[in-house]
């Protein structure tokens, strides 16, 4: 369980939240420029909210009353960007294995071969980034997030950079990644409708305000 209760001023811009979400996937949808990222930013601890608290399964990620502040690295929250932000220089396999120098100690994780079948990536295993398309960069990036045990995972407009083809190509194994895992995932996404079977619950943005959309 995820619980928010937090302002953020960023100029004059105020973001604000008061909401519990739940397991599954938590669609984030929105304007340009509402705060959607602004709002995975504060939970992954990138940005520290000018007044307020996450909680995530009951542990405090951040309380500015109480001055308590969580490092990202030991948050255990995974995040999955537009772009897949593999490591040139590395084949997948060992793109895979870097997530895990994030797991924490005594936090035993995923099986990389469990991840490798959850995501059908094993053809891939020695190739480098440059030899992928895009769709299956981003499964290489998500396969990494995972096994990072993270409790949470954020998904920040994970399909937009790519076309039409490879998004249908790529839904198929997020769904079986909620389906298979049972982990907690927000998603940032501009098109409701593409993701419309993978949503299990839905959060709005709109004006800095965020709320649950029915």
């Amino acid at each position: 369980m995820l619980d928010l209760s937090l302002t953020h001023r960023v100029g004059q811009f105020t973001l604000s939240a008061f909401l519990s979400i739940g397991p599954g996937v938590t669609t984030i949808t929105g304007p340009s420029g509402a705060g959607k990222s602004t709002l995975l930013s504060l939970i992954a601890g990138l940005s520290r909210p000018t007044q307020g608290r996450i909680l995530l399964n009951g542990q405090i990620l951040v309380d500015t009353e109480t001055k308590q502040f969580l490092a990202p690295h030991r948050r255990h929250v995974g995040h999955v960007f537009q772009e897949a932000r593999l490591f040139p220089h590395l084949n997948v396999r060992h793109n895979l294995l870097y997530g895990r120098l994030f797991g924490g100690r005594g936090r035993p994780g995923p099986a990389l071969d469990m991840i490798v079948d959850l995501l059908d990536i094993a053809p891939l295993l020695h190739r480098r980034p440059r030899d992928l398309s895009g769709g299956e960069r981003q499964r290489v990036a998500i396969g990494r997030a995972l096994l990072s045990n993270p409790s949470l995972l954020l998904l920040d407009e994970p399909l937009s950079a790519l076309d039409s083809g490879r998004r249908a190509e790529l839904l198929p194994y997020l769904r079986r990644l909620r389906d298979g895992t049972g982990l907690p995932m927000l998603y940032v996404t501009h098109q409701r409708q593409e993701v419309a079977d993978l949503a299990t619950g839905w959060v709005r943005v709109e004006e800095g305000t965020v709320r649950v959309d029915q």
